[in-house]
């Protein structure tokens, strides 16, 4: 593969996870010499170290080290016989190097007032912004750099797109399709956060109804926003979510600590 540097910089330049993959020793008879590389993101991959089960088993690795937002690299030897059906008998050594999203990426449901006030203030932050809603005439003429807009009948699928390290926010227009949203959110399960705009009386009863489903609540944030600011305006929910998101790390707000924060 003789393009891979291409490939990873167009790669890096839209902030795209991605895994390179590199033939670091081949012993034996094997498909590709060392040196040979290939580049993986979370649904495509870019060159070929060889093909058949070496590959496919490197491809799944590189994928869980995406899905668990793992930074450093890693190595991984794979005997070409029996264990992995190839008959060259050889053996690889693969180098698994992540390269990472350095920002954010917010996955926003909800084009209404405060749907815009919360991608006018996270403009110009280290955050990229996936907004979703199904009315086209919601979203302003005007769409920040970091934010791309999404417009679809069926919101809940771009969840299928949510990582270990993705933000859901849900503010939509409507409390059915809120509580759709966060029900197949806590199914899908990958994300760092997971917000929902709404009073304590909305998350009580949105909290009954999931743990009726079996769902496990502990990691729905709702009412959203950092401590301490309890303004209604659709600019001052803004803000208090832009500054409870980065002050967030990978780490999700439990339910004792929203219990803490709405107090």
């Amino acid at each position: 593969m003789n393009d891979w540097l291409d490939v990873l910089t167009g790669l890096r330049a839209n902030e795209t996870p991605c895994v390179l993959i590199t033939v670091t020793e081949a012993k034996g008879s094997t498909p590709r010499e060392a040196g040979t590389k290939m580049v993986v993101t979370a649904e495509k991959q870019f060159g070929t170290i060889g093909g058949g089960n070496l590959e496919f088993e490197s491809i799944v690795a590189a994928r869980k080290l995406l899905s668990a937002a793992v930074s450093g690299p890693q190595a991984k030897d794979y005997p070409l016989g029996p264990a992995l059906a190839q008959c060259c008998g050889g053996h690889v050594t693969v180098l698994l190097e992540p390269f990472a999203t350095t920002r954010k990426k917010v996955l926003l449901f909800g084009a209404g007032h405060v749907g815009r006030e919360v991608v006018k203030v996270l403009d110009e932050l280290p955050i990229s912004v996936i907004w979703v809603d199904e009315r086209a005439e919601e979203f302003p003429a005007a769409i920040p750099r970091n934010c791309k807009k999404i417009i679809t009948t069926r919101p809940i699928g771009k969840l299928k797109e949510a990582t270990e390290t993705t933000y859901i926010v849900v503010m939509t227009h409507d409390h059915a399709l809120d509580f759709e949203i966060v029900k197949a959110a806590l199914e899908h399960g990958s994300f760092a956060y997971l917000g929902l705009i709404g009073s304590k009386t909305k998350s009580a009863r949105f909290r009954k109804r999931l743990q009726a489903l079996e769902l496990d609540t502990q990691r729905l944030v709702c009412p959203i926003g950092i401590k301490g600011v309890t303004g209604k305006h659709p600019r001052e929910i803004a803000i208090a979510l832009a500054a409870e998101l980065l002050t967030l790390g990978l780490t999700p707000c439990t339910e004792e600590q929203e219990e803490e924060k709405a107090v």
